[in-house]
């Protein structure tokens, strides 16, 4: 069996460390967020619509909303 030796110090700081078997965490990650890939023009459509987004985010044209209600 391996010994594998963490500082208490650096569990700490990281607040906690957490052990799995390999396939274990791969299931873990495969199941965290699903993954969409797309190709041609609905990547490119996507990419404007990002970009767009993002200008008009950096240009102040977005609303933080706390709620549907607030829509108007």
């Amino acid at each position: 069996m391996v010994t594998v030796t963490i500082p208490k110090e650096k569990i700490q700081r990281q607040k906690g460390v957490v052990i799995l078997p390999l396939k274990e965490y791969q299931k873990l990650c495969k199941r965290a967020a699903l993954t969409y890939y797309l190709k041609d023009k609905k990547a490119e459509e996507l990419d404007k619509l990002v970009k767009k987004g993002l200008k008009e985010y950096r240009q102040g044209k977005c609303k933080t909303l706390k709620s549907l209600a607030d829509l108007d």
